[in-house]
């Protein structure tokens, strides 16, 4: 099993414009709204693929029934720990030249003993995990050093899986991860240096691999992605398509990448099923994650080459 772990769930809102102008009217083409967080996606995800999979986490008194009605329609198991308050909202604007804007909301803080069920709600469920996913950001207040404790918590037999960036994704490393998924993006924020090249881009994830991952899947947007455990690097280019929706691309490769993960595949095999399920998923919109038929659809186009 697959057990997937968030603390900052939230709605996502894409809006579609001709173009963005700051400190004018914007007209709306096409809007629609998604109930997100990484963790959900990710289960979402591996259910589309076959999967089995459970999601645990952090829920919103207010307008949590929103998730736990997605999910019980996607048929996958969840138990939460419930916070008073709303789920956070987050916008992506995207405009005629596929051009992403992006605002994203924080959640409401939660106290000292929420913390402590969570972690308590983690030990209990991935005892019975192969592989656990903790994804994410982290409510107002809570300190990046939570990500150590929730990968703490992960039962031992478990494969962990992470997904953050920043001093998050340090806390989790400094107690040994499987594998991280940061994209170009949240290479550079974790590091804090530019990548301009193929070997700025390795150094990078080489890092990380010094810093406690035994695995580094970069996500590159339209390049694909690459995957490296410093001794095997590869690259697989995605195919050109049309980009209706980034919401969750980034989660249906971590999704794919966990059931590779659990099975004992090698790196070229996660790699490729990582970039068909995020390129599957950017074809996407107005539907939570991707369709199986059009990830089988890209994954026979894929290549993967050693670099």
């Amino acid at each position: 099993m697959i057990l997937t772990v968030g603390v900052s769930p939230c709605l996502d809102v894409t809006v579609e414009l001709d173009s963005l102008n700051v400190g004018k009217t914007n007209v709306v083409k096409r809007k629609a709204v998604t109930l997100g967080g990484k963790a959900l996606n990710v289960a979402i995800g591996v259910k589309r693929l076959g999967g089995n999979v459970y999601t645990t986490g952090l829920m919103y008194h207010e307008n949590g029934f929103m998730f736990e009605n997605a999910l019980t329609k996607e048929e996958i198991p969840f138990a939460f720990v419930w916070n008073p308050g709303r789920v956070r909202e987050n916008y992506k604007f995207i405009d005629r030249r596929s051009m992403l804007t992006e605002v994203n909301d924080i959640g409401e803080a939660i106290d000292e003993k929420k913390q402590q069920e969570i972690l308590g709600m983690v030990r209990t469920l991935s005892a019975h995990s192969d592989v656990t996913v903790i994804s994410g950001g982290l409510p107002r207040g809570v300190q990046p050093s939570y990500y150590a404790d929730l990968v703490r918590a992960v039962n031992s037999n478990a494969l962990k899986i992470v997904d953050t960036s920043g001093q998050r994704m340090f806390a989790a490393l400094g107690e040994g991860v499987d594998l991280v998924k940061p994209n170009i993006d949240e290479l550079e924020t974790t590091i804090g240096r530019h990548i301009t090249s193929k070997e700025d881009m390795l150094a990078g994830c080489y890092e990380l691999l010094d810093r406690g991952a035994k695995r580094v899947l970069l996500s590159l947007g339209k390049q694909g992605a690459v995957i490296t455990d410093g001794t095997h690097s590869y690259h697989c280019k995605s195919i050109n398509v049309a980009v209706n929706s980034t919401v969750g691309a980034g989660d249906s490769m971590v999704a794919a990448a966990a059931m590779q993960l659990e099975q004992g595949a090698p790196l070229p095999d996660i790699l490729r099923t990582g970039v068909a399920a995020g390129t599957a998923n950017v074809m996407t919109i107005g539907k939570m994650s991707f369709e199986r038929q059009k990830y089988d659809e890209v994954y026979s186009t894929l290549e993967v080459v050693e670099i």
